[in-house]
Protein backbone atom coordinates (compact mmCIF):
# COMPACT_ATOMS: atom_id res chain seq x y z
CA UNK A 1 0.00 0.00 0.00
CA UNK A 2 1.30 3.56 -0.99
CA UNK A 3 2.07 5.97 2.03
CA UNK A 4 1.08 9.62 2.02
CA UNK A 5 4.41 11.12 1.73
CA UNK A 6 3.52 14.42 3.61
CA UNK A 7 3.80 12.97 6.77
CA UNK A 8 7.61 12.76 5.98
CA UNK A 9 7.98 15.60 4.62
CA UNK A 10 6.83 17.31 7.90
CA UNK A 11 9.40 15.08 9.43
CA UNK A 12 12.06 16.67 7.00
CA UNK A 13 11.36 19.89 7.42
CA UNK A 14 11.42 19.76 11.44
CA UNK A 15 14.80 18.20 10.94
CA UNK A 16 16.10 20.29 8.68
CA UNK A 17 14.87 23.37 11.21
CA UNK A 18 16.59 21.46 14.09
CA UNK A 19 19.99 21.85 11.99
CA UNK A 20 19.10 25.64 11.31
CA UNK A 21 18.16 25.92 14.86
CA UNK A 22 21.49 24.47 16.11
CA UNK A 23 23.28 26.40 14.12
CA UNK A 24 21.80 29.76 15.04
CA UNK A 25 22.06 28.78 18.96
CA UNK A 26 25.98 28.02 18.26
CA UNK A 27 26.64 31.56 15.94
CA UNK A 28 24.92 32.92 19.12
CA UNK A 29 27.48 31.85 21.46
CA UNK A 30 30.18 32.79 19.14
CA UNK A 31 28.74 36.30 19.76
CA UNK A 32 28.88 35.57 23.50
CA UNK A 33 32.80 35.02 23.18
CA UNK A 34 33.53 37.89 20.24
CA UNK A 35 31.33 40.27 20.47
CA UNK A 36 31.78 41.68 16.82
CA UNK A 37 31.13 37.93 15.25
CA UNK A 38 29.09 38.38 11.76
CA UNK A 39 28.10 41.10 14.14
CA UNK A 40 27.17 43.27 10.61
CA UNK A 41 25.56 40.67 8.54
CA UNK A 42 23.48 38.94 11.59
CA UNK A 43 23.51 40.50 14.80
CA UNK A 44 22.02 38.93 17.99
CA UNK A 45 19.04 40.60 18.00
CA UNK A 46 18.08 38.57 14.90
CA UNK A 47 19.91 34.84 15.84
CA UNK A 48 18.09 34.84 18.79
CA UNK A 49 14.51 34.70 17.35
CA UNK A 50 15.77 32.75 14.24
CA UNK A 51 16.82 30.49 16.43
CA UNK A 52 13.56 30.23 18.95
CA UNK A 53 11.38 29.95 15.05
CA UNK A 54 14.00 27.06 14.13
CA UNK A 55 13.77 25.11 17.29
CA UNK A 56 9.88 25.66 17.94
CA UNK A 57 9.35 24.54 13.91
CA UNK A 58 11.37 21.68 14.78
CA UNK A 59 8.96 20.43 17.35
CA UNK A 60 5.84 21.59 16.26
CA UNK A 61 6.42 20.16 12.10
CA UNK A 62 8.09 16.63 13.68
CA UNK A 63 4.79 16.03 15.48
CA UNK A 64 3.06 17.03 13.72
CA UNK A 65 4.22 14.80 11.04
CA UNK A 66 4.52 11.67 12.94
CA UNK A 67 0.58 12.24 14.46
CA UNK A 68 -0.11 12.56 10.78
CA UNK A 69 1.78 9.23 9.75
CA UNK A 70 0.43 7.47 13.06
CA UNK A 71 -3.43 8.26 12.36
CA UNK A 72 -3.47 7.65 8.55
CA UNK A 73 -5.71 10.14 7.41
CA UNK A 74 -7.53 9.89 4.04
CA UNK A 75 -6.59 12.14 1.26
CA UNK A 76 -4.14 14.23 0.95
CA UNK A 77 -5.49 17.54 0.12
CA UNK A 78 -5.63 19.21 3.18
CA UNK A 79 -2.35 17.86 4.46
CA UNK A 80 -0.86 19.53 1.37
CA UNK A 81 -2.20 22.88 2.32
CA UNK A 82 -1.70 23.03 5.74
CA UNK A 83 2.10 21.83 4.99
CA UNK A 84 2.18 24.74 2.28
CA UNK A 85 0.83 27.30 4.64
CA UNK A 86 3.42 26.06 7.21
CA UNK A 87 6.46 26.25 4.91
CA UNK A 88 5.39 29.57 3.04
CA UNK A 89 5.00 31.01 6.76
CA UNK A 90 8.08 30.16 7.64
CA UNK A 91 10.03 31.59 5.05
CA UNK A 92 8.09 34.88 5.33
CA UNK A 93 9.42 34.77 8.68
CA UNK A 94 12.74 34.13 8.31
CA UNK A 95 12.75 36.83 5.89
CA UNK A 96 11.42 39.32 8.23
CA UNK A 97 13.94 38.46 10.77
CA UNK A 98 16.74 38.68 8.58
CA UNK A 99 15.43 42.70 7.64
CA UNK A 100 14.72 43.21 11.24
CA UNK A 101 11.01 43.45 11.09
CA UNK A 102 10.22 42.67 14.34
CA UNK A 103 6.32 43.68 14.77
CA UNK A 104 5.49 41.15 17.83
CA UNK A 105 5.96 39.72 20.80
CA UNK A 106 8.91 38.16 22.55
CA UNK A 107 9.40 34.42 21.49
CA UNK A 108 6.80 35.32 18.27
CA UNK A 109 8.48 38.56 17.46
CA UNK A 110 7.12 38.28 13.45
CA UNK A 111 4.92 40.67 12.01
CA UNK A 112 1.27 39.88 13.19
CA UNK A 113 -0.10 39.02 9.80
CA UNK A 114 1.53 35.50 9.89
CA UNK A 115 -0.56 34.79 12.29
CA UNK A 116 -3.78 34.58 10.09
CA UNK A 117 -1.81 31.61 7.95
CA UNK A 118 -0.14 30.13 11.24
CA UNK A 119 -3.75 29.24 12.95
CA UNK A 120 -5.37 28.01 9.58
CA UNK A 121 -2.91 25.52 9.54
CA UNK A 122 -3.64 24.26 12.89
CA UNK A 123 -7.37 24.63 12.28
CA UNK A 124 -7.16 22.40 9.23
CA UNK A 125 -4.76 20.30 11.21
CA UNK A 126 -7.89 19.78 13.86
CA UNK A 127 -10.20 19.07 10.97
CA UNK A 128 -7.71 16.18 9.26
CA UNK A 129 -7.63 14.70 13.04
CA UNK A 130 -11.05 15.16 13.43
CA UNK A 131 -12.44 13.71 10.12
CA UNK A 132 -10.37 10.64 10.70
CA UNK A 133 -10.48 10.11 14.27
CA UNK A 134 -13.73 10.96 15.93
CA UNK A 135 -15.13 7.69 14.37
CA UNK A 136 -13.48 6.02 16.97
CA UNK A 137 -14.21 8.48 19.69
CA UNK A 138 -15.60 5.87 22.11
CA UNK A 139 -12.20 3.59 22.39
CA UNK A 140 -9.63 6.43 22.50
CA UNK A 141 -6.63 5.50 24.26
CA UNK A 142 -4.86 8.65 25.88
CA UNK A 143 -2.69 9.58 23.71
CA UNK A 144 -5.59 10.35 21.11
CA UNK A 145 -6.94 12.44 23.79
CA UNK A 146 -3.33 14.19 24.71
CA UNK A 147 -3.38 15.08 20.57
CA UNK A 148 -6.89 16.08 20.39
CA UNK A 149 -6.43 18.29 22.97
CA UNK A 150 -3.39 19.50 21.97
CA UNK A 151 -4.33 20.88 18.58
CA UNK A 152 -7.12 22.47 20.16
CA UNK A 153 -4.99 24.37 22.61
CA UNK A 154 -2.62 25.25 20.42
CA UNK A 155 -5.53 27.16 18.26
CA UNK A 156 -6.93 28.83 21.52
CA UNK A 157 -3.69 29.64 23.20
CA UNK A 158 -1.31 31.18 20.07
CA UNK A 159 -4.51 33.10 19.51
CA UNK A 160 -4.43 34.55 23.12
CA UNK A 161 -0.87 35.57 22.06
CA UNK A 162 -2.11 37.87 19.59
CA UNK A 163 -4.35 39.61 21.59
CA UNK A 164 -2.19 42.08 22.60
CA UNK A 165 -2.88 43.76 19.11
CA UNK A 166 -6.37 44.58 20.76
CA UNK A 167 -6.29 48.14 22.18
CA UNK A 168 -8.39 47.08 25.68
CA UNK A 169 -5.36 44.96 26.21
CA UNK A 170 -2.57 47.08 24.81
CA UNK A 171 -3.66 49.54 27.09
CA UNK A 172 -2.34 48.27 30.09
CA UNK A 173 0.94 47.36 30.85
CA UNK A 174 0.23 44.94 33.84
CA UNK A 175 -2.49 43.16 32.25
CA UNK A 176 -0.05 42.63 28.59
CA UNK A 177 2.61 41.47 30.51
CA UNK A 178 0.86 38.57 32.36
CA UNK A 179 -0.99 37.83 29.41
CA UNK A 180 1.90 37.62 27.10
CA UNK A 181 3.34 34.94 29.55
CA UNK A 182 0.26 33.18 30.32
CA UNK A 183 -0.27 32.26 26.62
CA UNK A 184 3.65 31.53 26.40
CA UNK A 185 3.25 29.07 28.73
CA UNK A 186 0.32 27.71 27.94
CA UNK A 187 1.30 27.23 24.36
CA UNK A 188 4.21 25.52 25.42
CA UNK A 189 2.23 23.30 27.76
CA UNK A 190 0.12 22.61 24.31
CA UNK A 191 3.09 21.44 22.03
CA UNK A 192 3.69 19.24 24.92
CA UNK A 193 0.44 17.66 24.77
CA UNK A 194 1.47 16.57 21.21
CA UNK A 195 5.01 15.12 22.21
CA UNK A 196 4.31 13.65 25.05
CA UNK A 197 1.48 11.75 23.65
CA UNK A 198 3.88 11.01 20.79
CA UNK A 199 6.11 9.19 23.33
CA UNK A 200 2.69 7.16 24.92
CA UNK A 201 2.20 6.05 21.52
CA UNK A 202 5.69 5.13 20.47
CA UNK A 203 5.86 3.34 23.78
CA UNK A 204 2.80 1.47 23.68
CA UNK A 205 3.61 0.13 20.11
CA UNK A 206 6.81 -1.07 20.91
CA UNK A 207 6.31 -2.71 23.46
CA UNK A 208 3.14 -4.26 21.92
CA UNK A 209 1.02 -3.59 24.96
CA UNK A 210 -2.11 -1.27 24.64
CA UNK A 211 -2.67 -1.35 28.74
CA UNK A 212 -0.11 2.00 29.43
CA UNK A 213 -2.24 3.72 27.04
CA UNK A 214 -5.70 3.00 28.42
CA UNK A 215 -4.13 2.65 32.07
CA UNK A 216 -5.83 4.99 35.33
CA UNK A 217 -1.85 6.48 35.64
CA UNK A 218 -1.85 7.55 32.04
CA UNK A 219 -4.98 9.33 32.01
CA UNK A 220 -3.90 10.54 35.45
CA UNK A 221 -1.01 12.31 33.69
CA UNK A 222 -3.12 13.43 31.27
CA UNK A 223 -5.58 15.44 33.44
CA UNK A 224 -2.54 16.29 35.20
CA UNK A 225 -1.18 17.66 31.88
CA UNK A 226 -3.97 19.54 30.98
CA UNK A 227 -4.08 21.18 34.36
CA UNK A 228 -0.63 22.16 34.08
CA UNK A 229 -1.54 23.27 30.75
CA UNK A 230 -4.34 25.60 31.89
CA UNK A 231 -2.85 26.76 34.90
CA UNK A 232 0.99 26.28 35.49
CA UNK A 233 1.46 29.12 33.44
CA UNK A 234 1.47 31.26 36.75
CA UNK A 235 4.61 30.48 37.74
CA UNK A 236 5.90 32.02 35.16
CA UNK A 237 4.58 35.63 36.45
CA UNK A 238 5.66 35.77 40.27
CA UNK A 239 7.20 38.73 39.69
CA UNK A 240 4.12 40.52 38.04
CA UNK A 241 1.91 42.02 40.61
CA UNK A 242 -1.02 39.64 40.04
CA UNK A 243 -3.30 37.85 42.58
CA UNK A 244 -1.65 35.82 44.91
CA UNK A 245 -4.20 32.89 44.12
CA UNK A 246 -2.95 32.39 40.87
CA UNK A 247 0.31 32.14 42.62
CA UNK A 248 -0.07 29.82 45.04
CA UNK A 249 -1.69 27.63 42.50
CA UNK A 250 0.85 27.88 40.19
CA UNK A 251 3.26 26.71 42.92
CA UNK A 252 1.27 23.85 43.45
CA UNK A 253 0.56 22.42 39.70
CA UNK A 254 3.52 23.01 38.84
CA UNK A 255 5.23 19.93 41.11
CA UNK A 256 3.22 17.75 39.62
CA UNK A 257 3.28 16.48 36.04
CA UNK A 258 6.72 15.27 34.99
CA UNK A 259 6.69 13.05 37.93
CA UNK A 260 3.65 10.76 36.38
CA UNK A 261 5.74 10.69 32.52
CA UNK A 262 9.25 9.94 34.17
CA UNK A 263 7.27 6.96 36.78
CA UNK A 264 5.48 6.12 32.96
CA UNK A 265 8.53 5.73 30.98
CA UNK A 266 10.22 3.92 33.85
CA UNK A 267 7.40 0.89 34.27
CA UNK A 268 7.65 0.77 30.22
CA UNK A 269 11.23 0.62 30.05
CA UNK A 270 11.35 -2.53 33.02
CA UNK A 271 8.18 -4.22 31.31
CA UNK A 272 10.04 -4.57 27.89
CA UNK A 273 11.61 -7.63 26.47
CA UNK A 274 14.82 -8.10 25.40
CA UNK A 275 13.65 -9.02 21.85
CA UNK A 276 11.66 -5.76 21.88
CA UNK A 277 14.49 -3.43 22.92
CA UNK A 278 16.90 -4.94 20.28
CA UNK A 279 13.83 -4.48 17.37
CA UNK A 280 13.65 -1.13 17.91
CA UNK A 281 16.91 -0.38 19.46
CA UNK A 282 17.57 3.52 18.63
CA UNK A 283 14.13 4.15 19.41
CA UNK A 284 14.64 2.71 23.05
CA UNK A 285 17.93 4.23 23.66
CA UNK A 286 16.59 7.73 22.86
CA UNK A 287 13.19 7.58 25.13
CA UNK A 288 15.36 6.00 27.84
CA UNK A 289 17.71 9.56 27.25
CA UNK A 290 14.59 11.43 27.09
CA UNK A 291 13.36 9.81 30.82
CA UNK A 292 16.97 10.84 31.99
CA UNK A 293 16.53 14.46 30.91
CA UNK A 294 12.87 14.18 32.50
CA UNK A 295 14.38 13.42 36.09
CA UNK A 296 16.61 16.32 35.72
CA UNK A 297 13.97 18.99 34.52
CA UNK A 298 11.83 17.79 37.81
CA UNK A 299 14.40 18.32 40.26
CA UNK A 300 15.08 21.96 38.56
CA UNK A 301 11.55 22.82 38.00
CA UNK A 302 10.52 22.37 41.52
CA UNK A 303 13.24 24.54 42.92
CA UNK A 304 12.07 27.03 39.86
CA UNK A 305 8.77 26.69 40.89
CA UNK A 306 9.25 28.14 44.63
CA UNK A 307 8.93 31.72 44.73
CA UNK A 308 11.77 32.68 47.25
CA UNK A 309 14.68 30.45 44.36
CA UNK A 310 12.42 32.39 41.67
CA UNK A 311 12.98 35.75 42.61
CA UNK A 312 16.90 34.80 42.25
CA UNK A 313 16.64 32.92 39.55
CA UNK A 314 14.59 34.64 36.96
CA UNK A 315 16.18 36.11 33.97
CA UNK A 316 19.31 34.31 34.49
CA UNK A 317 20.23 31.25 32.33
CA UNK A 318 19.12 29.21 35.04
CA UNK A 319 15.68 29.88 33.18
CA UNK A 320 17.22 29.14 29.84
CA UNK A 321 18.89 25.78 31.25
CA UNK A 322 15.53 24.96 31.92
CA UNK A 323 14.41 25.59 29.08
CA UNK A 324 17.08 23.86 27.08
CA UNK A 325 16.16 20.77 28.86
CA UNK A 326 13.02 20.95 27.97
CA UNK A 327 12.88 21.58 24.49
CA UNK A 328 16.11 19.44 23.47
CA UNK A 329 16.40 17.20 26.49
CA UNK A 330 12.85 16.12 26.67
CA UNK A 331 11.17 16.85 23.52
CA UNK A 332 13.90 16.59 20.78
CA UNK A 333 14.99 13.38 22.51
CA UNK A 334 11.16 12.22 22.36
CA UNK A 335 11.07 13.32 19.11
CA UNK A 336 13.72 12.29 17.19
CA UNK A 337 13.06 8.70 19.38
CA UNK A 338 9.25 8.54 17.37
CA UNK A 339 11.39 9.60 13.80
CA UNK A 340 13.60 6.71 14.87
CA UNK A 341 10.57 3.89 15.39
CA UNK A 342 9.04 4.53 12.25
CA UNK A 343 12.11 4.28 10.29
CA UNK A 344 12.97 1.08 11.88
CA UNK A 345 9.73 -0.22 11.71
CA UNK A 346 9.58 0.71 7.88
CA UNK A 347 13.13 -0.30 6.86
CA UNK A 348 15.85 -1.42 9.61
CA UNK A 349 19.10 0.92 9.77
CA UNK A 350 22.19 -0.54 8.66
CA UNK A 351 24.88 -1.49 10.80
CA UNK A 352 26.86 1.92 9.82
CA UNK A 353 24.26 4.16 10.04
CA UNK A 354 23.77 2.52 13.56
CA UNK A 355 26.96 3.03 14.16
CA UNK A 356 27.37 6.64 13.51
CA UNK A 357 23.78 7.29 14.63
CA UNK A 358 24.80 5.98 18.46
CA UNK A 359 28.14 7.68 17.69
CA UNK A 360 26.47 10.97 17.84
CA UNK A 361 24.11 10.38 20.91
CA UNK A 362 27.07 9.94 22.76
CA UNK A 363 28.44 13.09 21.86
CA UNK A 364 25.26 14.45 21.98
CA UNK A 365 24.60 13.55 25.51
CA UNK A 366 27.69 13.99 27.19
CA UNK A 367 28.01 17.37 25.66
CA UNK A 368 24.46 18.80 26.31
CA UNK A 369 24.87 17.21 30.06
CA UNK A 370 28.15 19.53 30.34
CA UNK A 371 26.15 22.56 28.38
CA UNK A 372 23.50 22.52 30.66
CA UNK A 373 25.62 22.71 34.28
CA UNK A 374 27.31 25.78 32.69
CA UNK A 375 23.89 27.41 31.89
CA UNK A 376 23.78 26.62 35.58
CA UNK A 377 26.83 28.10 36.66
CA UNK A 378 26.11 31.12 34.69
CA UNK A 379 22.51 31.90 36.12
CA UNK A 380 23.89 31.67 39.90
CA UNK A 381 26.73 33.89 39.05
CA UNK A 382 24.18 35.95 37.41
CA UNK A 383 21.97 35.91 40.44
CA UNK A 384 24.73 36.29 42.48
CA UNK A 385 25.79 39.59 40.86
CA UNK A 386 22.32 40.88 41.02
CA UNK A 387 21.77 41.03 44.78
CA UNK A 388 24.84 40.54 46.19
CA UNK A 389 27.52 42.72 44.19
CA UNK A 390 26.68 46.18 43.95
CA UNK A 391 30.24 47.42 43.39
CA UNK A 392 31.25 45.39 40.14
CA UNK A 393 29.08 47.32 36.48
CA UNK A 394 27.69 45.14 34.23
CA UNK A 395 30.40 45.48 31.46
CA UNK A 396 32.86 44.02 34.04
CA UNK A 397 30.35 41.31 35.38
CA UNK A 398 30.21 40.31 31.34
CA UNK A 399 34.04 40.51 31.04
CA UNK A 400 34.68 38.09 33.94
CA UNK A 401 32.51 35.17 32.79
CA UNK A 402 34.21 35.08 29.06
CA UNK A 403 36.13 32.00 29.75
CA UNK A 404 32.98 29.92 30.93
CA UNK A 405 30.91 31.79 27.57
CA UNK A 406 34.07 29.87 25.93
CA UNK A 407 33.27 26.75 27.71
CA UNK A 408 30.06 26.96 26.97
CA UNK A 409 30.31 27.42 23.36
CA UNK A 410 32.54 24.70 23.14
CA UNK A 411 30.46 22.61 24.49
CA UNK A 412 27.57 24.13 22.27
CA UNK A 413 29.92 23.10 19.29
CA UNK A 414 29.58 18.85 21.06
CA UNK A 415 25.68 19.48 20.78
CA UNK A 416 25.80 20.33 17.29
CA UNK A 417 27.91 17.64 16.04
CA UNK A 418 26.66 14.91 17.99
CA UNK A 419 22.86 15.76 16.90
CA UNK A 420 23.92 16.69 13.01
CA UNK A 421 25.24 12.79 12.86
CA UNK A 422 21.81 11.77 14.39
CA UNK A 423 19.98 14.22 11.93
CA UNK A 424 21.77 13.27 8.57
CA UNK A 425 21.71 9.62 8.66
CA UNK A 426 17.58 10.05 9.86
CA UNK A 427 17.27 11.94 6.78
CA UNK A 428 18.80 9.86 4.89
CA UNK A 429 16.88 6.79 5.64
CA UNK A 430 13.51 9.62 5.70
CA UNK A 431 14.58 9.90 1.85
CA UNK A 432 14.57 6.36 0.98
CA UNK A 433 11.55 5.44 3.14
CA UNK A 434 9.35 8.11 1.46
CA UNK A 435 11.02 7.55 -1.83
CA UNK A 436 10.24 4.33 -1.90
CA UNK A 437 6.49 4.96 -0.51
CA UNK A 438 6.74 2.18 2.54
CA UNK A 439 4.13 2.08 4.57
CA UNK A 440 3.11 -0.20 8.11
Amino acid sequence: MKANKYPFYFIAAGLISLLFGLLCGLLAGFQYVIPDFIKEILPFSAIRPLHTLFVVSWIILSAIGGIYYYIKPSGDKLIEIHFGLFIATGIGIIFSYLTKNFAGKEYLEFPSYYYFPIVLGWILFGINYSKTMLPSFKNWPVYYWMWGTGIVFMIYHFTEAHLWMLPYFRANFIQNIALQWKSGGSYVGSWNMLVYGTALFVMSKISGNASYAVSKKAFFFYFLGLTNLMFGWAHHIYIVPTAAWMRYLAYGISMTEWVILFSIINDWRKSLSKEKKSEFSLAYQLMLLADFWVFLNIVLALLLSIPAINLFTHGTHITVAHSMGTTIGINTLILLSSIAYILEIAHPFSKQSQRIIRMGIKIFHISFLLFWITLLILGLKKAYWTYFNNTLTFGKFQESLHCIYAIFTLFGIGVLVGLYLIVFEFLKKLRFVSKNSIEV
